[in-house]
């Protein structure tokens, strides 16, 4: 291990910020898709980070471009090295060049505008990152499997379903795990033949034969040389496009990951993710005091509870909760309820500056006022909900749109800021 700990420090991370995150819409609206909230205290990039961290890989570069201004913000108050130690995470903004007059177009267009800063950097191996996926990995496993292989690309790959397929790339692979065919996101039958994996191997592996088909986590290592030759193209995307052009030219491995894995692309999904958190057994825990998670510090008191009862949630720092009831729910640092129902929500909570006094001119206090019942919501943040407001979705709507709120694949989600005065129905 000690050998390839010295081999995973000179693995340069790049971490891709995503496009606009249209279908996270609303939350994506005014932060970038790395940038959102996720299990009441972190932010969905803080997931690739410390998990690069722990695999003795710190020399990080993050790519970002769309409403980057919090992403920014979070990182540099949060990832702060010794000042003796090479270690760092690096900002690079999208930018217009002498040599590139355009944004990123995709995520080989991303690495591509940056690649000379990439490859100034001391090392020979290049590992590629998306900033919006669930998952705890260590990153050093891919290397090793990279190593022995002998490739020039290693792909982190996990076992899909049929249903699931036709939203990720696709690998065929051989006994020895090389990839012999990749095809992004094939959504018909007839795209997806010839795809699915031999049903000894799967037997072998030790996975169903429910999920016969090898997608791709969008998890790239490159040797450095492969990934500038790769890129002398104009093409724009890693899966759609560099990927399955590779498989012909150059040694693509793969890397078996068989583990809770999650891609937050949806409200829905979003959603979901939540409330498998406050499962009995949740496939998925931020608590592993071998691994855990960083994120920014925020010196919040410890929550405050009056007469309230509380069963499957996961309470963060700095709430206020009085009189009220709760279950299946994540409450996000700073979350202010009186007297309020909630069930099956995630209520991201309050930043520590806003003030509790400082009221708009005929909107409710910050937090959720008295008498009202939340359920199968999101609760973005710093928002003001008035008292005896229910938000249920009764109706079952699917797409909605309102002031202050939506509904995304039938789950409400009241926007950042938003204000929703007493008495609302949603």
């Amino acid at each position: 291990m000690v050998e390839l700990n010295d081999q995973a420090r000179d693995v340069i991370v790049a971490i891709l910020g995503g496009g606009q995150g249209t279908r996270l819409s609303p939350l994506t609206d005014e932060r970038s898709k790395p940038a959102v909230p996720i299990g009441g205290k972190y932010r969905l990039i803080d997931i690739p980070i410390s998990n690069a961290i722990h695999s003795e890989m710190r020399r990080i570069l993050v790519l970002t471009q769309f409403n980057s201004t919090s992403l920014h913000r979070h990182i540099n108050l949060t990832y702060k090295f010794d000042q003796f130690s090479p270690s760092y995470v690096q900002i690079l903004a999208a930018q217009q060049t002498p040599d590139n007059q355009t944004w990123y177009m995709g995520t080989a267009d991303a690495i591509r505008q940056n690649l000379r800063l990439i490859t100034d950097v001391p090392g020979n191996l290049v590992l590629i990152l998306s900033g919006d996926h669930m998952y705890r990995m260590d990153y050093r496993m891919m290397l090793r499997e990279h190593l022995e292989s002998n490739a020039d690309i290693t792909i982190g790959v996990l076992p899909c379903s049929e249903d699931d397929i036709a939203g990720f790339g696709a690998a065929r692979v051989d006994n020895d795990g090389r990839i012999l065919e990749f095809r992004e996101k094939p959504a018909t039958p007839d795209a997806r033949e010839g795809m699915r994996v031999d049903p000894a191997l799967l037997e072998k592996s030790g996975i169903g034969a429910d999920r016969p088909y090898i997608a791709s986590m969008g998890i790239y290592l490159f040797r450095k040389e492969t990934l500038v030759q790769c890129l002398e193209n104009e093409l724009v995307d890693f899966g759609g496009d560099i990927i399955p052009g590779c498989v012909g030219t150059h040694r693509v491995q793969s890397y078996f990951f068989n583990d809770y894995w999650r891609d937050i692309g949806t409200i829905r999904s979003f959603f979901e993710t939540h409330m498998d958190m406050v499962t009995p057994a949740p496939p998925f825990r931020f608590t592993d005091p071998d691994w855990p998670f960083y994120t920014r510090p925020r010196y919040l008191p410890a929550s405050r509870l009056d007469s309230c009862t509380l069963s499957r949630t996961m309470l963060s720092e700095g709430a206020v909760l009085t009189d009220s009831h709760v279950e299946e729910a994540v409450l996000g640092i700073g979350t202010r309820l009186h007297g309020v129902k909630v069930k099956r929500a995630l209520i991201m909570g309050n930043d520590p500056q806003m003030r509790v006094g400082n009221v708009p001119h005929g909107a409710p206090p910050i937090g959720i006022g008295p008498g009202t019942v939340v359920e199968n919501a999101i609760i973005d943040k710093n928002s003001r909900i008035g008292a005896n407001v229910r938000i249920l979705n009764a109706d079952g709507v699917q797409e909605a749109d309102g002031d202050g709120w939506v509904i995304r694949d039938g789950i409400v989600v009241v926007r950042r800021g938003g204000i929703i005065p007493d008495n609302t129905i949603i």
